[in-house]
């Protein structure tokens, strides 16, 4: 596993943090965001996170690396090239969290589900549920920053490269909104 300092440092010199007044993809808002789109634009940094995270899961016989669209696309890429396995990527279609481009998962695969980021796992938990759709086992998750601080489960091994709690509120609780200050920006990459 990447240690915490090696992983701020990388942070840092990728300014991945953002603070101001965000919009989170669960609706929430928060002071700090954590862009780990502009961390994966250097594959250095992507291969180093990932081999330390694959560590963590190379004894798994795992068949297949999944990431959702579009945040996990590379960080799963890069984790099943670590692993030396079948990688893939969910999207939605109408809504729904599915495989498109004939991507297919064999009965019985075990699967590994890696992400750049959760909040609150929502994408994560909608790649696992097209992983047992299709007849795959989830035996894992991975992420690169886990903005729940460790809070979240999704009932298999969970780790990630960097826990961190970043402050989210609703709406109505929100400390920005209610001081009149500039209107709740929304940087990640899927609508509300």
């Amino acid at each position: 596993m990447i240690k915490r300092e090696r992983m701020i440092e990388i942070l840092e010199e990728t300014e991945v943090l953002l603070r101001g007044h965000f919009l989170l993809t669960s609706g929430k808002h928060s002071r700090e965001y954590m862009q780990c789109a502009k961390l994966l634009q250097y594959p250095q940094y992507a291969e180093e996170i990932s081999k330390g995270l694959a560590e963590d899961f190379k004894d798994q016989e795992i068949d297949i690396v999944i990431g959702p669209a579009v945040g996990g696309i590379i960080i799963a890429y890069e984790m099943a090239r670590q692993l030396g396995v079948k990688n893939l990527f969910a999207e939605r279609e109408n809504g729904k969290m599915t495989l498109r481009r004939n991507f297919s998962i064999p009965k019985g695969s075990k699967v590994l589900v890696a992400e750049d980021v959760v909040t609150t796992g929502g994408s994560v938990r909608e790649v696992m549920e097209v992983v047992r759709e299709q007849g795959g086992e989830v035996v894992g998750v991975t992420v690169v920053v886990d903005r729940s601080n460790g809070k979240e489960s999704f009932g298999v091994p969970f780790k990630a490269a960097l826990p961190v709690e970043v402050i989210a509120y609703n709406q109505d609780e929100c400390p920005m909104c209610k001081a009149g200050e500039k209107e709740a920006y929304k940087p990640g990459s899927r609508s509300l």
